[in-house]
């Protein structure tokens, strides 16, 4: 964090009203609130991997063991289980 001098960054009007609250000490100012993407949201692999989720579920739900699914997927029976789980979860609330 660097800091710099109001004088040669602000405008006057505002270094005057600023200069009414604070004097001659150091003031932090906070980012603008952003909306960071979420994990993999810019490149493409959180779609990618709910695809994939989405073809393990439709799989499972025709007929497709666990085994057969760490197989075709070179997944851990828990990772094939947990995936199963949760997209179960996700199309019976839609």
């Amino acid at each position: 964090m660097g800091y710099k001098n109001g004088k040669d960054i602000l405008p006057p009007n505002l270094l005057k009203q600023l200069q009414d609250y604070i004097q001659g000490e150091i003031i932090y100012v906070p980012k603008k609130e952003q909306t960071r993407a979420g994990w993999g949201e810019n490149n493409g692999t959180r779609q990618t991997i709910q695809r994939r989720n989405h073809e393990i579920y439709r799989l499972y739900q025709n007929g497709y063991s666990v085994s057969e699914l760490i197989g075709k997927f070179h997944l851990s029976e828990d990772s094939i289980r947990k995936i199963i789980v949760k997209t179960r979860g996700l199309a019976a609330r839609q």
